[in-house]
Formats: C-alpha cells, structure tokens, sequence
C-alpha cells in the first residue's frame, strides 16, 4: 500500500525528520496548484475522484482491459498506434502548418512553438521524411496532423505515398476534421498507403454538424483500413457522446479514442462561461510536460468511464479506448528515464516509466541500516545532512519490525548544463509490511 502525502494526512507522519522532509514537498506541489489557478480556472474541490475509482474498480472487474499504470483502459480493439505510444519508441509525428479552418474553443494548437508563423507557413514534409530516413531512424509508426492537414490535400497524399516508400512496413495515420474527406481525396489517401484515419466529431457542433461527421466516416470507412473518432469527453454531454457511440458502432467503424478533456492554459473565459474547474489533483507526479495539451478538466474522466460502461452493457462491437492525460505523457518519461545511469539505490519502474528509491529517516535508518548490513546488502547510501538512509525499494519488504514508514520517492532524468540529474518529483509514504516491489515500484 501507498499513499499520497497531503497537507490533510502530514501529520500523521510519525518521524518527524520524514515529516520535516516531506514537508518540502507539499510547499513545492502548494505553489504548483497555486501557478495552475493562476492560469485562470478553478482547481475541483479535493477528494472528489470516488465515482471514478469505483467505474475504474467495476470495469476491470467485468474483463475491461487496463494499460499503461491503468492510464488507458479499452474494450475491443486497439490500434496499434496506440500500442506505440506508450513508450513513443519508433514513432513520429508531422504537420504541414498548423492552420484550421475550425475554432474549437478547446484547441492546444496555439500552445505549440511557431503557431504564429505555421499559420502562413507550410513545412517541407517530403525533406523531413527523407532527412528521418538518411539518419538511419527505425520508424514504425508515422503520423500526419495539423491544424487541418486536409487543407493541402495534395501534400498529404504525397506525405503518406513517400512515408511508405521510405519506410517499408510503416504504420500510416492521418489527424482530420473530416470535413474535407470526399470520395476522390479519400481513394487517393487509400492508394498512397494511408491505414488510419481519426476524425474528430465534435459534440458543440450539433445533430446537424455529427451528421455531417457521421457521413464522412462512412464514406472513408469504404476505402481506409481503419476508420477511428478521436474526442475530448466534455463533461455534461453524456447524452450526446452514448447516441454517438450508438451511430459509431451501426456505421461500423474500428474504434473510438475518448481523450481526456484539458484546458489548454488560454481562452479561459469560454471554460469558465461552461462552469469548468481543472481535475484535482491534475497529475498524479507534477512534473512540466512536453505534451501541449494543458491541464485536465474535472468530470471529463468520469463521463469517459461512464461512456466504456455504457459500450459494456450495449455490447458495442467497436473498440472504445479511454485515453487520459497521464496516458499522453508516458512516452516522454520513458524517453526521460529508461536509459539513464542510475546509482544502485535507484531503479527504473517498467509500470509507469517513472525512476524510484527508497529512503528511511532519523532512528529508522540507524535500525535499517543494521538489518541491512545482516542481510550482507550494502547498495544504500547515507545523507547525515538531510538524516536518511536511501535505498532500491525492493529490499522494502525486509524491514518489517524494524522501520515503520518509508519513504518511496519518485524521480525524472533531466540533462542540464552541469550534466545529467535525477530530479525528485514527490515523496509517498509506504510500509514493509504491505509494500509489493512487483506492483508497487
């Protein structure tokens, strides 16, 4: 068992030189919620998750499927991009400007470096593929996105027919709207080698506006592979997003992502206007994400867990993915973590990418080190400054009767000027008593 310090359970830390370390940590995570609200929406009330641990607890229960740290949870099929992305290994991504001829009021878009000049501007995809490929990458899976890639057609034909020739074997995909999907740009995506295909149907746009969605899918589900819908979940459309599940599954399309809704960190009035709040906490480790997505939204992964339940009971043939915001950053903390040098009291977790140690503080530490030297373990190391032992978190376990709290501590590799660090993100407190080194490191 662990468990998240808070500002409420502190003090029921019982080693004061824990509690005096841990405290360090709170003040840090206090000033990060404070920075979020300074974005301009409203942290949730806390202690709010419990509808969502118990459709978490009754989906696994009846067979759901639960991925990544339990960060991606699906029924049915799942496309193998998908698989990719939790490590991001083999993987990439290209635009050819990031201009749209939508205006979600939701869009990350104008998070993204160069969103000003890609409105004017278009890249070179043909050069950037080849320069991938001259540099010997092994790619696997290639995507095109925007903006709207569909508003320069003749180049997204051309990005997928180049992207196969380099790259044999390559996993195609393409990011749209939908709305310039015809039936002569659709066969000539079709021939250039395109699988996939996720167009966005958006729930604000009306009955009207999903049928006009609704007829492109069926259209390009007439020539491409695999035909996906890739949505934010807004909180309160429930109504909307189950009778789009029903239209999805009769159309016969492959499958459904129902991302997790973020507040991209702009236009907060439109998210305020709505009675939107951000998820409390947002991140299970606070951490600067590369991914531009923002902050997530509370009750969008209530009512994405409600939408796989509903599939559940209706029998949906179509594969329904809930893919949330700790789901999108996965592939970065593995290309952060899984290949850097770590001391012998660290170690890389395979469950979530994350780096961990261990450490026991004041009187614990002299008592463990002790059981430690018996044991003939000698991979710790002792900071007098700061009173800890630290310590691999499998050897946890052979501290029953000896250390009654432990510290289990979490880190990311960083390069910095000075060279590479582990930086520590946060600190949870576990017992030997009950702490698994299979499911809990």
């Amino acid at each position: 068992m662990i468990q998240d310090l808070t500002r409420g359970n502190l003090e029921r830390v019982r080693n004061p030189s824990l509690r005096a370390y841990a405290e360090r940590y709170l003040e840090i995570y206090e000033a990060f919620e404070e920075a979020v609200q300074q974005a301009g929406l409203p942290l949730e009330p806390p202690g709010r998750n419990g509808e969502a641990q118990d459709l978490r607890a009754e989906l696994r229960a009846r067979g759901a499927s639960f991925r990544n740290a339990d960060h991606s949870i699906h029924l049915g099929p799942l496309s193998p991009a998908c698989e990719a992305c939790r490590m991001g290994v083999g993987t990439a991504t290209f635009f050819a400007s990031l201009k749209c001829h939508r205006r979600c009021f939701y869009c990350f878009n104008p998070n993204q470096e160069g969103y000003d000049f890609f409105q004017e501007h278009r890249r070179d995809l043909g050069a950037e593929l080849a320069e991938l490929a001259e540099g010997g990458f092994q790619v696997s899976h290639v995507a095109l996105t925007g903006g709207e890639p569909l508003l320069h057609p003749e180049e997204a034909v051309t990005f997928f027919r180049t992207a196969k020739q380099l790259f044999p074997g390559v996993h195609t995909r393409l990011y749209t709207s939908g709305d310039h999907l015809g039936e002569a740009l659709v066969r000539q995506l079709a021939e250039a080698g395109l699988d996939e295909v996720r167009v966005s149907v958006r729930v604000d746009d009306g009955p009207a506006g999903r049928r006009h969605t609704y007829s492109r899918l069926a259209l390009a589900r007439e020539h491409i592979p695999a035909v996906m819908v890739e949505t934010p979940v807004l909180p309160g459309t429930l109504d909307a997003m189950t009778e789009m599940l029903l239209e999805l599954d009769r159309i016969g399309i492959f499958g459904v992502n129902l991302l997790e809704f973020c507040f991209p960190f702009h236009n907060a009035e439109a998210f305020r206007e709505r009675g939107y709040q951000v998820k409390n906490p947002p991140y299970e480790v606070p951490y600067d994400y590369w991914y531009a997505g923002g902050l997530p939204v509370a009750g969008s992964e209530v009512d994405a867990l409600r939408l796989v339940k509903f599939a559940l009971d209706q029998g949906l043939s179509l594969g329904v993915h809930y893919c949330s915001l700790e789901n999108k950053h996965s592939g970065q903390i593995f290309r952060q973590n899984s290949t850097a040098s770590l001391p012998a009291t660290a170690c890389f977790s395979a469950r979530d990418f994350f780096i961990r140690s261990a450490k026991v503080f004041g009187r614990d530490a002299l008592r463990s080190r002790r059981r430690f030297d018996a044991l003939g373990y000698r991979g710790y190391a002792v900071d007098p400054a700061r009173d800890f032992l630290e310590f691999h978190p499998a050897w946890i376990p052979q501290l029953r009767g000896v250390a009654d709290e432990v510290a289990l501590c979490t880190y990311v590799a960083e390069e910095r000027p000075e060279g590479p660090v582990l930086r520590e993100l946060k600190i949870s407190v576990t017992t030997p008593g009950t702490f698994d080194p299979e499911t809990d490191i």
